[in-house]
C-alpha cells in the first residue's frame, strides 16, 4: 500500500534538506506532495520538488483552486509533515492562525502532524517558542526535535534541522502504530478532584491530567472507544473521547461506576483527593480571630470499588509516592485486586504533577517490574499501552 505523505517546507536554510528527505521518500516508495511556504521559495524552487515527486506543487491558497486545495490535501494525504518549521509557522500552528496554503491545510488537518523546528538557538530557545512547541504537542503533533551544531549563523548551538534518520522515523511511526485496540472499550479517568470548603476554597492538589489525556490521546491512535472522566483542568483532552467532566471524589466515583460496565481496559490516573471535608459551607468562611478546625472524612475509594467490581477486565492504577515507592506500589496492586500499576516519583523537579515529563516503573504480578524510563508524558503514554497490553497478552 502506498503511503501518502503531504510535505510542508518553511522558510529556512535548512529547506534544502527537505528535498534530500524528499528524494529519499519518492525513492521508497512514498507518494510525497509538497506545499512550499512563499520564504520557502527563497531558498529553493519549486521545480526542485516537482522533479523530485513528478507531482504538482502547491505554494498558494489559489494553486488549483477548484480543488479547494488546503481541504483536499489534507484529505488526501495520510500523515502531514512540516519539515523544517520555522519559528513564525509553528506560532501560528499554536494560534490556529490560517493566512497561506500550509497554515490553511494544517488548521484543517485530521491526519497526524509531524513537525520538526529549525531556527537559531536564540529563537528556539526563546518561552514564546518553547511554548508554542508545547502546545501543539500537547494537541497530538509528534516533535522532531532539533540537533546541536553549527548553524546558519556562524554559530554553534540548538536550533539544527533533525537529521534525516530522526526525520524518517518520526514519519514511520506514524504508519507502524498498531490498531491493537480495535473494537475495544477503554475507560479512563485523570486530573485532580476539588473537594469543597466553601464556595471559594477546596482541598486539591497539583494534578493536570496530562499523563491521562495522553493515555486517552494514545488509545484512540489505536483503535479504541475512549470514556475520559476528566477533574478540574485546562489542558485540552483528546478529540474523539467521550468527556465527562467532573469536580469532586464523588463525582468522579459515580462516573466511574456508570462506565465501568463494559469496559475492556480501565486505567485509574486521576490523583483523587483522598479526604474531603465533612461540611461544606454553603457561605464563604469568615476569617476569625482564633485557630479553626477543619474535620475530614474520607472520599469514595475509586480504584478499590472499581477492583472489587470488575469482570474480565484488565485494570491498572497509577501510585505517585515520595518514598518506598516500589513497596507501596505492589502494596496497592494486591489491595485494590489491579492487574497492573504505574509509580513514579513525585519528589522529583521536572516529573510528575504539572510538568511535561514523568519518570514511570510498571509493576505486576509477584515481581513484574519495568522501567519505561523518564520521558515526555505522550511519549511514556505509547510506552505504558505497549507495556500493558504486553502484560495481557502474556496471560490470555
Amino acid at each position: 500500500m502506498t503511503r501518502r505523505i503531504l510535505l510542508g517546507v518553511c522558510g529556512g536554510i535548512a529547506a534544502y534538506k527537505a528535498a534530500d528527505l524528499t528524494s529519499f521518500l519518492v525513492q521508497r516508495g512514498d507518494e510525497v506532495t509538497v506545499i512550499m511556504t512563499a520564504e520557502a521559495e527563497q531558498f529553493v524552487g519549486a521545480l526542485t520538488f516537482a522533479a523530485l515527486t513528478r507531482r504538482h506543487v502547491y505554494a498558494s491558497l489559489w494553486d488549483a483552486p477548484e480543488s479547494i486545495p488546503h481541504i483536499s490535501l489534507v484529505r488526501e494525504a495520510d500523515v502531514l509533515a512540516v519539515v523544517p518549521a520555522t519559528a513564525n509557522v509553528i506560532a501560528k500552528f499554536a494560534q490556529g492562525i490560517a493566512d497561506d496554503l500550509l497554515t490553511n491545510a494544517a488548521l484543517a488537518a485530521r491526519i497526524p502532524m509531524v513537525v520538526a523546528p529549525a531556527m537559531n538557538e536564540a529563537m528556539y530557545e526563546h518561552p514564546a517558542t518553547r511554548e508554542n512547541i508545547r502546545l501543539i504537542e500537547s494537541r497530538g503533533v509528534t516533535i522532531v526535535e532539533p540537533e546541536i551544531g553549527f548553524l546558519a549563523e556562524r554559530e554553534f548551538g540548538v536550533g539544527r534541522l533533525a537529521a534525516q534518520p530522526a526525520l524518517v522515523a518520526a514519519i514511520d511511526a506514524v504508519f507502524e502504530r498498531k490498531r491493537d485496540l480495535e473494537g475495544e472499550r477503554v475507560l479512563i479517568t485523570a486530573g485532580p478532584t476539588r473537594e469543597a470548603i466553601d464556595p471559594v476554597r477546596f482541598l486539591s492538589n497539583a494534578s493536570t491530567g496530562t499523563m491521562g489525556i495522553e493515555l486517552a490521546r494514545e488509545a484512540l491512535l489505536r483503535g479504541g472507544e475512549v470514556d475520559l472522566i476528566l477533574g478540574p483542568t485546562t489542558v485540552a483532552p483528546p478529540r474523539g473521547a467521550r468527556v465527562v467532566r467532573v469536580t469532586s471524589a464523588q463525582e468522579m466515583y459515580e462516573a466511574a461506576m456508570a462506565r465501568f460496565v463494559g469496559a475492556d481496559v480501565a486505567i485509574a490516573s486521576a490523583a483523587v483527593a483522598d479526604w474531603r471535608p465533612n461540611k461544606s459551607s454553603l457561605q464563604k468562611v469568615k476569617k476569625g480571630d482564633g485557630p479553626s478546625l477543619l474535620a475530614l472524612e474520607r472520599t469514595p475509594d475509586i480504584l478499590a470499588s472499581l477492583g472489587e467490581r470488575r469482570s474480565g477486565a484488565f485494570l491498572v492504577g497509577f501510585a505517585a509516592e515520595t518514598e518506598k515507592f516500589e513497596e507501596y506500589a505492589r502494596e496497592k496492586l494486591r489491595s485494590k485486586h489491579l492487574d497492573a500499576i504505574a509509580v513514579n516519583d513525585v519528589r522529583n523537579a521536572g516529573i510528575g504533577f504539572g510538568t511535561g515529563d514523568n519518570d514511570v516503573v510498571m509493576l505486576w504480578g509477584e515481581a513484574g517490574r519495568r522501567e519505561l524510563g523518564r520521558a515526555s508524558k505522550r511519549t511514556l503514554a505509547r510506552r505504558l499501552w505497549d507495556t500493558l497490553l504486553e502484560i495481557r497478552r502474556s496471560r490470555a
